[in-house]
């Protein structure tokens, strides 16, 4: 069964929703393939780095409200084994973080870097929206920083990743994480894992009927 995934690397709950779903391919019999498809919360571009949140104190109505949604965030992430540090986030656009994702993807770590960039800027505190970091992110998961470096400085990628978030909101995504199950099933939102694994189910059983 092929899943594509719709995420955002600054999306803690896209994090979450990963680790939900590896759970339940835990207990899953049947083959899957994973893609990661991009989504961006938030296009806009940032300027300068500023520290998370602070950014989402602008954005949701001050200090209290934000501490309040990471706090709750926070403790999910806690329960399934992620740490997560607003208060060592840096707000970031996401543009290149999605291209080093599709080149990585290219090089066979696709999911390592989806999983390395989360947790560079949750845990680490990581300006992921600084092309060096980017880069450092690269070499960690065990490919060429300075290649990488060179990809990222170059417009190489860009087009192809623009038309991809414009397929993505042709399609309805709105929210993520989106998983699609079979180019077809759609399953919003970052669900507990023994939700996912009925879904795969019920998703084997319709597909082995039809064919």
């Amino acid at each position: 069964m092929e899943i594509d995934i719709y995420s955002d690397v600054v999306c803690p709950w896209c994090w979450i929703g990963r680790r939900r779903l590896d759970q339940a391919l835990a207990s899953y019999d049947g083959k899957v393939t994973v893609r990661h498809r991009p989504f961006q919360l938030d296009p806009s571009p940032v300027t300068a780095p500023v520290p998370l949140l602070d950014a989402l104190a602008a954005k949701f109505g001050g200090p209290e409200r934000a501490r309040q949604m990471t706090a709750q965030v926070t403790e999910v992430g806690a329960s399934v084994g992620l740490d997560l540090d607003f208060e060592r986030a840096i707000a970031a656009n996401t543009f290149d973080a999605h291209r080093l994702i599709n080149w990585a993807t290219e090089r066979g770590h696709g999911g390592e870097a989806v999983e390395a960039l989360h947790r560079a800027h949750f845990t680490d505190g990581v300006d992921i929206g600084s092309r060096d970091a980017l880069a450092e992110v690269a070499a960690a998961i065990g490919l060429d920083g300075a290649e990488a470096r060179r990809f990222l400085d170059s417009a190489e990628g860009s087009e192809e990743l623009t038309a991809e978030l414009a397929a993505a909101r042709q399609l309805g995504v709105t929210s993520v994480p989106t998983f699609v199950l079979a180019e077809k099933y759609v399953v919003t939102g970052a669900q507990e894992p023994d939700t996912l694994l009925a879904a795969l189910t019920e998703v084997d059983k319709r597909e082995s009927s039809a064919s």
